[in-house]
């Protein structure tokens, strides 16, 4: 049961499900991974709904990649923000000032394009939560362009 098999044929194992989870007192952030149809069910289900709502509110991070970002323009928290999605999405970042930038941080939020910039958008990610500093030494460290 621990088991989840992927769109693309890969299965993972969970260290947990979302199942009896609740959103805890203290949240540095939501990252939502894209893809289809894992953008639908994230979107579909209310445990991961109540984390981003939550992240939202006491604006926390709220990363997302490829499709994923029409989850927060469906909610409207792309509203007069800067965002980017997989090619196709656009239309579902109600509010948004579309970017065709591959990563796109503002603010507290940061959208990504797709698996082919996970690296910059994952960048991205170290750089919001522990500095530009730990961002840039960890990218020499993996060799990223």
């Amino acid at each position: 049961d621990n088991f989840i098999r992927g769109s693309h044929g890969i299965t993972v194992v969970c260290d947990m499900s979302t199942t009896g989870l609740e959103v805890p007192e203290f949240l540095d952030g939501v990252i939502l991974p894209g893809g289809m149809p894992g953008t639908v069910n994230l979107e579909k289900n209310k445990t991961v709904q109540a984390f981003i709502d939550s992240a939202y509110e006491r604006h926390e991070f709220l990363c997302a990649i490829c499709a994923a970002p029409s989850i927060l323009g469906h909610k409207g928290y792309l509203s007069g923000k800067e965002a980017t999605c997989f090619p196709g999405f656009e239309n579902e970042l109600e509010g948004a000032v579309l970017s065709d930038k591959y990563v796109v941080r503002d603010d507290k939020i940061i959208t990504a394009r797709g698996m082919g910039v996970a690296t910059e958008f994952g960048l991205a990610i170290v750089a919001a939560f522990l500095g530009e500093e730990k961002a840039a030494s960890l990218k020499r460290q993996i060799q990223s362009l």
